[in-house]
């Protein structure tokens, strides 16, 4: 269940360029599947994006 405070993103992978959709607060490690790069981690209840990747909010 959403908290009021989290959202959905779209997170490009640094290396292929594939876009995958990420919770901002994933308890687990994301990978991308074209190229096995690790897009985020779980800090403190939050996903921390990887140094070079790039997101936008998805809309409703």
């Amino acid at each position: 269940m959403q908290s009021p405070n989290s959202y959905f993103m779209d997170v490009k992978c640094p290396g292929c360029y594939k876009i995958t959709t990420i919770f901002s607060h994933a308890q687990t490690v994301v990978l991308c599947v074209g190229f096995s790069t690790v897009l985020c981690q779980c800090i403190g209840g939050k996903a921390r994006l990887t140094e070079g990747c790039s997101f936008r909010w998805k809309q409703n």
